[in-house]
């Protein structure tokens, strides 16, 4: 039959990873009714599946992105509530996402707010890591139930067209990242040579440096993941002793964790209470994070197994983000202590009494001191010795390469999960960096030290115009039943994802439409032309994924919608089964796994389909024609 020889030839095109098969391999395991694992949702689309949103390129080079063939074995236990040994097998991951709450641009975010409104910021800090770990939660559980990271999901789930809009929606936030990246390690360089290596030698070395970084890949996941955990202790090292130093009030620190609210703050600190929820909340953290689990050696076919996994990923994200939340605080505080109501020519004359060589960063005038990561070293330097502006350095240095190593890793696997394109990890880091130095070297080299640091402020409308790109996604997968099977969002989570997802994408507009106003000229009747031109594409494609969240909700309305029903009413794009089409889908259909050579059958004389869920498999073989 020529749809059998098609089909045939498509599965000898495909992957043969068994990280992305989901199907039980023991048949008294499945039910007919059983949500587990995810189901079809019919056999009247199957061609439809023969498409790139399902089928997978061949692996001609053996490649796999995170360490395929070198998964952690997870470890036996009698004790079913909790083991350290089986919690220590799962460590790492967390640990590697909660990283990206601690680069340069939240370093520089959590000391702005400090010396804006003092420690009354602290609970903004606080109340954005929670909203990151419930968003965190929903991207490991995606990753840890189907054995597919989010661009991996996307790929199979929506159209070409938005499916390549939305890569480059997470490229640009992933180049953002990497140029804040950039920018603070240059600066750490600068302290650290006092100034004999200029700012775009620093650039230029970062190039150097992020390949040496990934030679570390050849020591193994676990020497990998101890390095990242090594910078993580230099980091909190740094800035604890920075805190100890300064000494700030510990009354204060607890009332502004615990007691909301901002008391004689003005517009400056409410626009930094803005920027702190955008520069902590990062979106292509919830791609990171989703693929980052795939490390371990989970067994997908057991339902147990995978519950498991998903409690000790939990525990250990909670772990992770409350260690980079309390690094976080540390900086907070001792810019609290330090630069609140402080004015330039304050440090400026501190400087000068005790001959810092990088007086000149403060002007010599009344206003309030407009910190960044450069002349927050200065102060502490001229504040509390030399010898904390060269830890302050360290510090960044840690925050900036560790930050670096996992943007290159988020970076190949969007570019692997939406365009299904295999790169090596140095060309992938090549391409990224090379983006991402060439705007920060012209500006380092023709500017000055502080234009750079102002880049941060843009990059942070850029990263915070790219969230819902990730929270949406996010949302919609993990609240569909056919891809999560009984482990989809309940009522609950489903009603706080979605309503956290809808503050904090106002939030960041409010900061983005703030950060317009103030720095775009009114006779620039153009920019504000294109402003709308770009809003207007920017909320179209927000919402036609909006529309797929809402299918994933179960509400089927809108696939008659013009326009899009060709879309959303595909079997390749539907996210949720309605319950009175299982009997139909059961009696046409037989679950079959080539990787453990049993299935679950029907006795109906009709089955005439042999077919593994697209979403886990590349496999679909027909043994006789399909009715329509």
């Amino acid at each position: 039959m020529e749809g059998t020889a098609a089909m045939s030839n498509s599965h000898e095109q495909t992957e043969n990873d068994t990280g992305t098969r989901n199907l039980s391999g023991d048949s008294s395991a499945t039910t007919p009714h059983s949500t587990w694992p995810p189901t079809p949702t019919s056999t009247t689309n199957i061609t439809t599946s023969l498409t790139e949103e399902t089928m997978l390129s061949p692996n001609e080079e053996n490649f796999d992105t995170y360490f395929a063939h070198e998964r952690i074995q997870i470890p036996e236990s009698e004790n079913k509530l909790f083991s350290f040994r089986k919690f220590w097998a799962f460590t790492g991951p967390g640990f590697l996402m909660s990283i990206a709450y601690l680069d340069p641009g939240n370093i520089e975010s959590d000391l702005q707010s400090g010396a804006a409104a003092n420690y009354q910021l602290l609970w903004v800090l606080m109340w954005a890591t929670i909203l990151g770990l419930v968003m965190q939660r929903l991207s490991a559980r995606l990753g840890t139930v189907t054995g597919l990271h989010l661009s991996e999901v996307c790929y199979r789930h929506y159209p070409r067209i938005p499916r390549i809009l939305l890569w480059i929606m997470v490229e640009i936030a992933i180049i953002g990242s990497d140029m804040q990246e950039v920018i603070g390690t240059s600066i750490a360089i600068y302290i650290l040579s006092n100034g004999v290596i200029p700012i775009p030698g620093g650039v230029v070395i970062t190039i150097a440096d992020t390949f040496t970084f990934l030679a570390l890949d050849r020591y193994g996941l676990r020497k990998l993941e101890a390095f990242f955990g090594f910078l993580i202790m230099v980091m909190a090292g740094t800035f604890g002793y920075q805190y100890g130093v300064s000494k700030p009030d510990q009354v204060a620190v607890l009332k502004g964790l615990f007691v909301p609210g901002c008391y004689n703050c003005d517009q400056r600190a409410l626009a930094q209470a803005v920027g702190i929820v955008g520069a902590v909340i990062m979106p292509h953290n919830l791609y990171l994070h989703s693929a980052l689990v795939k490390s371990r050696d989970v067994d997908r076919k057991k339902k147990e197994d995978v519950k498991e996994a998903n409690k000790y990923f939990f525990l250990e994200a909670c772990l992770a983000l409350l260690c980079s939340f309390v690094i976080n605080v540390f900086v907070v505080a001792v810019f609290a202590k330090g630069l609140y109501g402080v004015t330039n020519q304050e440090v400026y004359d501190r400087c000068e009494a005790v001959n810092n060589t990088h007086a000149n960063a403060f002007e010599q005038n009344d206003e309030l001191v407009d910190a960044d990561i450069f002349k927050a070293g200065v102060f502490l330097g001229c504040t509390y010795g030399v010898v904390c502006m060269y830890i302050w350095a360290i510090g960044i240095l840690a925050a900036g390469q560790s930050s670096t190593m996992t943007g290159t890793y988020v970076g190949q696997f969007a570019m692997e999960g939406f365009l299904n394109l295999r790169w090596k990890r140095w060309q992938r880091v090549l391409l990224t960096r090379t983006i991402a130095i060439i705007p920060t070297f012209f500006i380092a080299f023709y500017k000055d030290i502080n234009d750079l640091t102002k880049m941060n402020d843009l990059l942070n409308v850029v990263m915070s115009l790219q969230l819902p790109f990730a929270l949406i996604p996010a949302v919609t997968f993990t609240s569909s039943q056919h891809i999560m099977g009984d482990f989809k969002n309940g009522v609950f989570t489903k009603v706080l994802s979605s309503l956290l997802s809808l503050v904090v994408i106002a939030i960041n507009l409010w900061f983005v439409i703030n950060f317009l106003d103030a720095n775009i000229d009114p006779n620039s009747w153009w920019v504000y032309i294109l402003v709308a031109l770009v809003g207007i594409f920017y909320f179209t494609l927000i919402t036609y994924l909006t529309l797929f969240l809402v299918v994933a909700f179960g509400f089927n309305l809108c696939c008659h919608l013009p326009f899009i029903s060709q879309h959303l009413n595909q079997a390749a794009y539907q996210l949720d089964v309605p319950s009175e089409a299982m009997d139909d889908i059961y009696r046409n259909v037989k679950w079959t796994n080539p990787l453990y050579d049993s299935g679950l059958d029907t006795d109906d004389e009709s089955v005439d389909v042999v077919w593994e869920n697209p979403l886990y498999s590349d496999l679909i073989t027909l043994e006789g024609n399909v009715d329509a």
